[in-house]
């Protein structure tokens, strides 16, 4: 769905929450192939049955991709990514977990350089079913402005 949210229409504090997904050894073998990371946490499930996790673990690269998938539902027409920042993985996500993400509007910025727009970060978690979080980060969006600020 497109939406119109100017910078000025997002409010800190306002929060949405994803539908969930289930991990899959497919979701795990398809990402591998596509980075070429093969290490054996994510590969090896005898040689992780030896490991203190016990068995294998998702790639860090493929939680991140998956919290950004959950949180493409709505296409804000004025807003695009500007990045990512401290993104954190505190707890393994393994095969058959089922994630959802959790983003809120934890700040509101000018853009330094641009009046037109301006940052806006949108605190980002992915959680699994027993309410852990996996991953932690914070998303920039580069927002457009209804009306410019003075320069």
């Amino acid at each position: 769905m497109f939406i119109d949210r100017f910078f000025e229409d997002i409010e800190i504090g306002e929060s949405r929450t994803s539908f969930g997904r289930t991990i899959t050894e497919t979701d795990i073998v398809i990402h591998a192939g596509q980075t070429g990371d093969f290490y054996p946490h994510h590969m090896d499930a005898e040689w992780c049955r030896t490991q203190p996790q016990g068995q294998r673990i998702a790639h860090g690269t493929l939680s991140f991709a998956i919290a950004a998938g959950l949180g493409a539902g709505d296409i804000n027409n004025r807003a695009m990514t500007y990045g990512y920042e401290r993104l954190r993985f505190p707890k393994p996500l393994f095969i058959g977990d089922t994630v959802h993400a959790v983003f809120t509007i934890t700040e509101k910025k000018p853009h330094p350089r641009r009046s037109g727009y301006g940052l806006i970060t949108e605190h980002t978690e992915l959680k699994n079913q027993r309410d852990e979080t996996v991953l932690s980060c914070d998303h920039i969006h580069f927002v457009e402005r209804r009306e410019p600020l003075e320069q």
